[in-house]
Parts: structure tokens; C-alpha cells; sequence
């Protein structure tokens, strides 16, 4: 992983507009008040034993750590939000806004800082139910976590 690059693309995607309408992007994903962007995808685990699956979301929890130490450089410790709660509050027939929602649906938690732009930007790795790819997100939106 490129740490500058992903920095990079984290500080344009702050001070980019955001899409009118829900869909894909350059980068990644993006709608209404939110972009997120794909730092890294993993291949996938059909041959393995679990062992290399193992390895694979270690290296990608650090790789979103490193790159973490760095936006606290500039943005102070992170929060880590927990979406376990959005994700059971959807099951249940609540609503949440997005980004929040759909995150909720495929990563467990997210590092969370408050750029002095006002947009919130959060990096989390993206484990899908277990199933590959596995990848390293960066979000920013202007939408309050719930």
C-alpha cells in the first residue's frame, strides 16, 4: 500500500463535490452527501485453507492503521464507531442514511475523524460476511454518523 497516494486521494475526495445521484465513481461509490473509495482490494480465497484469508485481513487491519497514524497526524486520535448497531437497527426496519447504512451492511467498524473541512472521513477494512474481496475504504461524507 502506497500510504502518500491513499493520503492523496483521501485529501482530494475532501474536497471534492459530491454525486447528485447514487451510483459508481472514479474511485469508488458514492451519492448525496458521501464518496467512498476503494484503497486496496484483495483477490479472492477460494483455494485456501483460511490461513491465507487470515493473513490477508491482518495486513489490511494494519495497513488501515498505519494509514490512520498518519490522518491523526493531521486530524487528531480517531473514534472508532462501531456499526453493529445501525446494522441491527436496519434489519429492524430503521432507515439510516447513507453512507451509514450500506457500511453497516459490510464493515464492523470504522476509524473516525472530523476534517476542518466539517465532512467526517472514515477509513474501515471491508469484510462482506466473511466472503472476499476484503478492502480498505476511505469515506468521506458530510452526513453525522447515527
Amino acid at each position: 500500500m502506497d500510504i502518500a497516494n491513499c493520503l492523496a486521494l483521501i485529501e482530494r475526495l475532501c474536497g471534492r463535490e459530491f454525486p447528485r445521484e447514487h451510483g459508481r465513481t472514479d474511485v469508488g461509490t458514492g451519492g448525496p452527501g458521501y464518496l467512498i473509495a476503494a484503497l486496496r482490494t484483495s483477490g479472492d480465497f477460494h483455494e485456501d485453507d483460511g490461513t491465507e484469508r487470515e493473513t490477508v485481513e491482518a495486513q489490511y487491519e494494519a495497513d488501515r492503521d498505519a494509514l490512520g497514524e498518519r490522518l491523526a497526524e493531521r486530524w487528531g486520535p480517531a473514534d472508532v464507531f462501531g456499526l453493529a448497531g445501525v446494522l441491527l437497527r436496519s434489519a429492524e426496519g430503521e432507515e439510516a442514511a447513507e453512507p451509514w447504512g450500506t457500511l453497516a451492511a459490510h464493515v464492523p467498524d470504522l476509524h473516525l475523524w472530523r476534517a476542518e473541512s466539517g465532512r467526517w472521513v472514515a477509513l474501515g477494512v471491508s469484510r462482506w460476511d466473511g466472503e472476499p474481496p476484503f478492502q480498505l475504504l476511505a469515506v468521506v461524507t458530510e452526513t453525522d454518523p447515527p
